[in-house]
């Protein structure tokens, strides 16, 4: 077998798994006022209750899955995940009621390993120098699949509103057949480790993980990083309907734009801004270019240049795998399964902090009682989480 197979695969896995995900993005909003029986900003908070609680069982179980890779490789953690996935499309396609969504969301986030053990894999095969290249790579496979998976989400909407989710529901069943087939184990049987309760469970992880020298100031960056970035796939389809009055074809096709330089950035510009500027450097430049970008949202009103700055905007993500990379270096072969668990974790927990408080900002800005109109709100608020976490990013290197 070509030694260029597995990381094709591996980069195929992580673009499909981003598929499922962007094809339902464009059809959460009117999933939930149908099921809810609600209005856009009441659906919004359900959202984000949906979100969180995805979040939360995710932060509980990501380092324990992580470890489990440690032990028993990447492969049969990716497969399982990828089925459990294909029926949790499933469980929300023919959910009639809101608490038979919180349970297809709740056993979702406990098998949602994919992308950590993607990301793992990656560093398994990977050299030192090659693993941001690499990761980029990964996160660019991602953006590959935003770009297809929210522009045939808001076309499948045509058809019914649940549609998308059963294409979502097919597509990983098939993924997770293919990977059967033609996916090899990339964590060799000497580097695999025995698992320990004490290390697999969140807070053991992180302990282990953080005391490692001149890592914890940069788990506390990567998780403000989280906090801020999670606002767009959370606040985006609400924003763009309350204030454009955008259908589901166009939030597919306004998610799609920046997955197509989401990945250009990832897939050809990760490595030329390392080799210019180096990897801490690379990191800054993105950290402060998100955060304009993301005052601009706040206090954007055209929706013909907020379009216009989505491919700018996509740019500023070179950053992210930089930021990996130095992480990654500084964990043993042996614990990066570990580690991407608790990165995950970390996105986890983010994850269950921003849609809680965004959407009910959003709501308190757009809703029928806001006594002051700003849709945009949440952007700001994760302008002022991005400038937290350059401060913690500069304060690593006074402590490395």
């Amino acid at each position: 077998m070509s030694s260029r197979l597995p990381l094709l695969v591996i980069l195929s896995i992580a673009m499909i798994d981003a598929m499922g995900i962007g094809l339902i993005l464009p059809v959460m909003p009117n999933l939930l006022r149908e099921v809810s029986g609600s209005n856009l900003a009441d659906a919004a908070i359900w959202g984000g209750i949906l979100t969180t609680a995805f979040a939360v069982m995710q932060f509980l179980f990501g380092p324990i899955i992580g470890n489990i890779s440690d032990r028993f490789g990447r492969r049969p953690v990716m497969l399982v995940a990828l089925v459990v996935m294909a029926l949790d499309y499933l469980v929300m396609a023919l959910a009639d009621t809101m608490w038979l969504l919180l349970v297809g969301r709740i056993v979702g986030g406990i098998t949602a390993a994919t992308f950590a053990t993607v990301m793992a894999y990656m560093a398994d095969v990977s050299k030192g120098d090659e693993k941001a290249a690499r990761f980029g790579y990964a996160h660019a496979a991602f953006g590959i699949g935003f770009v297809i998976g929210p522009a045939f989400g808001g076309l499948l909407a045509e058809f019914g509103t649940r549609t998308p989710f059963y294409v979502a529901a097919v597509l990983a069943a098939a993924t997770a057949v293919a990977g059967y087939f033609v996916l090899t184990e990339s964590l060799s049987p000497e580097l695999r480790r025995p698992l320990r309760w004490a290390r697999a469970n969140p807070f053991g992880a992180f302990r282990s993980i953080g005391r490692l020298p001149g890592v914890f100031l940069l788990l506390v960056t990567y998780f403000f990083y989280e906090v801020a970035m999670i606002v767009y796939s959370v606040i985006w389809p609400y924003f763009g309907t309350e204030l454009f009055d955008w259908s589901p074809g166009m939030i597919g096709l306004s998610l799609a734009i920046y997955g197509s330089f989401y990945a250009f950035a990832q897939a050809v510009l990760v490595k030329p801004a390392i080799r210019m500027w180096g990897d801490r450097r690379t990191v800054m430049i993105g950290l402060v270019g998100e955060m304009v970008f993301l005052v601009f949202f706040g206090f954007a009103t055209n929706a013909t240049w907020v379009l216009l700055m989505i491919p700018i905007v996509a740019t500023a993500s070179v950053g992210f795998p930089a930021l990996q990379a130095i992480l990654s270096r500084r964990v043993a072969d042996d614990a990066q399964g570990e580690l991407q668990g608790v990165l995950a974790s970390l996105v986890s927990l983010a994850t269950v902090v921003t849609p809680l408080v965004m959407t009910q900002v959003f709501a308190m800005y757009s809703g029928p009682a806001a006594k002051i109109y700003a849709p945009g709100a949440p952007f700001l608020m994760s302008a002022f989480v991005m400038v937290l976490a350059i401060v913690f990013f500069l304060r690593s290197k006074q402590r490395a």
